[in-house]
């Protein structure tokens, strides 16, 4: 395999991090039986707009081809993981592992705790973000009717 390169993604790289991200996240809509989650709601100028600004993000590359990223959305000593994807082909590679250590890293020194939601049942999602120190603190069902798990860490 060829060597993982975890940078920060800019605008130019919005059209090949959408296309994963919709990759990623149509497994998780057929797991469900909801092809409306709000991840493959979000348009392609909505991820440019975020990797325009300021927002904390990481994208990984395995030669010239992004097979992931992850971006960040702070608030008041939070900040939420969101859009975390891997493309399905390059999964359980230790890819989700470096953008999450990556995204940790780039947000701001007032975060105190990171919070994200993933799939009731995304088993995998689930001890991967477990791994990282994440733990359960609570369910909410999305827009889309699938229940979600809440889970949080401090930073370390």
């Amino acid at each position: 395999m060829e060597q993982l390169r975890v940078d920060r993604p800019g605008p130019e790289h919005a059209g090949e991090l959408w296309t994963v991200q919709r990759a990623a996240y149509v497994t998780e809509a057929q797991r469900y039986d909801a092809p409306r989650i709000p991840p493959l709601l979000e348009t392609l100028d909505e991820v440019r707009d975020d990797l325009a600004g300021d927002v904390p993000a990481a994208a990984a590359w395995l030669g010239p081809r992004l097979v992931g990223s992850v971006r960040g959305r702070v608030g008041v000593g939070r900040m939420e993981i969101a859009r975390l994807t891997v493309a399905p082909d390059v999964q359980r590679r230790g890819v989700g592992r470096a953008l999450l250590t990556a995204v940790h890293a780039a947000a701001p020194p007032s975060v105190v705790r990171f919070w994200l939601v993933t799939g009731a049942r995304s088993d995998d999602n689930r001890r991967l973000y477990a791994a990282a120190g994440y733990r359960d603190a609570g369910t909410v069902v999305d827009s889309a009717g699938v229940e979600l798990v809440r889970m949080e860490r401090r930073r370390s």
